[in-house]
């Protein structure tokens, strides 16, 4: 089992009925897999964090399967050897929801809390969805700054801030004041294809991140 969510009034219900199309694949892999997780994934990380991970959605051999993000997929082995560099995280993280790593000063928070077919969720899921990370933004007292993995990460952060997507273009490495007083911090997405085509590379996402740190502590 995952670790317990930090901000549970937040989490989605495991049978969220928002999204037919995602409900219907839920339903088909808890038939084939009836031992994994197959249900919203929650939040994971430190309810005091200063940063915010903005991901995309479960990964269907990782969080899908697990119910902790980012766990047991080739996205998790860079994110938590990231977090570890930085001292995000402690533990040793063994791709198991139960190896016991934590998260210090840092949380997790999907655009989307079930898995989408192809990795890929239409808009009208992403605002569904939204709902569940409008609600955890305010249990998070001390989050100043937001990393967005991918682009579809980035928009849900800015229309969550009340921004407009065209004042806010989404590029690795870009930074943005957002209406809501954080600043967020694009990144390409930590995925296989982004690691195995060259798009990122580790030292491209561990700048990230050390900028993260730069505006929690400048000099």
């Amino acid at each position: 089992m995952p670790p317990e969510s930090p901000v549970p009034e937040a989490e989605a219900p495991r049978d969220c009925p928002l999204c037919p199309r995602l409900v219907a694949l839920r339903e088909e892999l808890r038939d084939r897999h009836p031992d994994w997780w197959n249900a919203p994934v929650p939040v994971f990380g430190d309810r005091q964090a200063w940063l915010g991970l903005v991901g995309l959605a479960p990964g269907m051999w990782g969080a899908n399967r697990t119910g902790r993000p980012f766990t047991g997929d080739y996205a998790g082995d860079l994110l938590f050897a990231t977090l570890g560099r930085f001292a995000l995280a402690e533990g040793v993280y063994e791709a198991r929801p139960d190896d016991g790593v934590m998260l210090t000063g840092c949380i997790i928070l999907n655009s989307v809390k079930c898995l989408p077919p192809q990795n890929k969720p239409l808009p009208a899921e992403v605002a569904h969805c939204r709902r569940y990370y409008e609600a955890a933004l305010p249990l998070l007292p001390n989050l100043r700054v937001l990393i967005a993995l991918g682009r579809i990460a980035h928009d849900n952060a800015v229309r969550t801030a009340g921004g407009r997507l065209a004042d806010f273009p989404f590029a690795h490495l870009a930074e943005h004041k957002l209406p809501d007083g954080r600043v967020l911090i694009d990144s390409y997405h930590c995925s296989r294809y982004n690691q195995n085509t060259g798009r990122l590379t580790t030292a491209m996402f561990e700048a990230v991140f050390a900028r993260a740190i730069e505006l929690r502590c400048p000099a």
